[in-house]
């Protein structure tokens, strides 16, 4: 028996019931539906709808169903349409027609909405701690790299010699905004539909108030009609996780390249990677790549959601069904990948002289313009000037580093230069050469968010202070 047979003469065809049906995914949301079943039943003695014994069996009755559902006993019924079906068809049979009364000024629309927000309230501290463990695996390899040097890149060109340790942080700052989208969004979460009803409020004096503070809830919805059909936090959700994958994705494609033969900087541990099926010489980085591809799909859910969403009328409509598939499908994905990948990234080995011989002295010509800078030239023509040495050094197939300082010198003889206030001799000098050691380098980028040793001490140091809490 249905929740509203009353209204039809023949029963739901067999196919349409499987299609309405929700049961085989919402009833994750079992302990949230009893949860907020035994906070109605003490809403509605408090409002004098049910006596204090009537509510006192409701709710023992509730937290039997509750513990079954625990203990992994609760049986589904092949009429269970719903979460709510289901633990309303149990709490029958455990305490008789009393039951019926519990729905009382209630509807599956404000009910589901209730529940879905407590999973969510309920749920999201798991996924923020899973970020935290990447987070610190991060800051824990960024403080065994301190001084490692690395080639940076735009591009996927070489660009400037970095640590290794600003390169770890530069993918926890990433994590850490996510970390704050999320419990941004709990404000938006905790706002109660229950005691709305079907769309117009419910029609008997509940405290609404109080509902919501014992529910954990920080007030209740202002609008009934808006709180029915409100999905903003599924979909704010949703874009919390493909910006994670998004990152995470980043994360992964620095790591599929960098333990490429052709890069060589990392090795995956034997127990996170995989071989092939036919090539023996094989070691692949599937759990990164995995990442990388499930990326797209938390996008694609995210697409999905907003879709049905943007043509939907007021309050409830059956379309809402499909809300909760994209969110639980998003959080297991986030919650079973990123401990994964933690642990791939702590049991890695790193080749440290691989990244330091990647580092060549062309990837200083930005300190060379800055050694001009220091030498009272304009930084415009200071970067002409270094551009120039670049072509210069091509051309005769030397690198930067081994340039003679006279060839340096002739590029500021010719007749372009001719009325400049520096003469040659003064600006390129034979310190020049020290410009082309990369530690050198990095230990001029000392700023604030710069990766010299000291600047990244500063952010491991904020950094763990965010772990904490602090």
């Amino acid at each position: 028996m249905s929740l509203w047979d009353g209204r039809f003469r023949e029963n739901l065809d067999g196919n349409a019931f499987v299609l309405n049906a929700s049961i085989a995914f919402d009833k994750r949301l079992a302990q949230q539906d009893v949860k907020g079943s035994i906070a109605w039943a003490a809403a509605l003695a408090r409002a004098g709808v049910l006596t204090k014994d009537e509510s006192k069996r409701i709710i023992s009755g509730l937290e039997a169903v509750g513990l079954e559902f625990k203990k992994g006993l609760f049986a589904l019924s092949a009429s269970d349409e719903d979460i709510h079906t289901a633990v309303e068809r149990r709490l029958g049979e455990l305490i008789g027609s009393l039951s019926g009364k519990l729905h009382t000024g209630r509807s599956r629309n404000d009910q589901v909405a209730t529940d879905f927000r407590l999973w969510m309230m309920e749920s999201q501290p798991e996924l923020i701690g899973a970020i935290k463990g990447l987070q610190a695996t991060l800051v824990m390899l960024a403080e065994d790299n301190l001084s490692t040097l690395m080639p940076g890149y735009t591009h996927l060109q070489r660009a400037q010699p970095v640590t290794l340790a600003h390169w770890f942080l530069s993918h926890f700052w990433a994590l850490q905004r996510d970390r704050e989208r999320l419990a941004d969004l709990h404000q938006r979460v905790a706002i109660m539909p229950l005691g709305c009803g079907a769309l117009a409020g419910t029609g008997f004096p509940i405290d609404r108030q109080a509902l919501a503070k014992e529910l954990g809830f920080e007030a209740p919805a202002p609008n009934s009609m808006d709180a029915i059909s409100d999905r903003d936090f599924a979909a704010e959700f949703l874009f919390c996780t493909a910006m994670i994958g998004v990152h995470l994705s980043k994360l992964a494609e620095n790591i599929v390249l960098f333990t490429t033969a052709e890069f060589g900087f990392f090795e995956l541990s034997d127990a996170y990677s995989t071989g092939s099926s036919l090539m023996p010489q094989k070691k692949n980085p599937d759990l990164f790549e995995l990442a990388r591809g499930k990326a797209g799909t938390l996008i694609g859910l995210l697409a999905g959601a907003v879709a049905t969403l943007k043509g939907l009328p007021s309050t409830y409509d059956k379309d809402l069904q499909e809300d909760k598939v994209p969110v639980f499908q998003a959080f297991d994905t986030l919650t079973t990948i990123m401990p994964v990948l933690a642990r791939a990234l702590e049991t890695m080995t790193i080749n440290d002289e691989r990244m330091l011989a990647a580092i060549d002295p062309g990837m200083m010509a930005t300190d060379l313009a800055d050694y001009l800078v220091r030498k009272g030239i304009p930084f415009r023509e200071a970067h002409n000037l270094v551009g120039n040495a670049v072509r210069v050094a091509a051309e005769k197939d030397l690198s930067l580093k081994d340039l003679p300082l006279d060839a340096y010198r002739l590029l500021l003889t010719g007749e372009s230069n001719s009325e400049k206030e520096w003469q040659a001799e003064d600006v390129f000098e034979a310190d020049l050469y020290q410009i082309f050691d990369p530690i050198k380098s990095i230990e001029t980028k000392n700023a604030i968010g710069g990766t010299s040793p000291q600047s990244v001490k500063k952010q491991i140091k904020r950094a763990k202070s965010i772990l904490k809490g602090e």
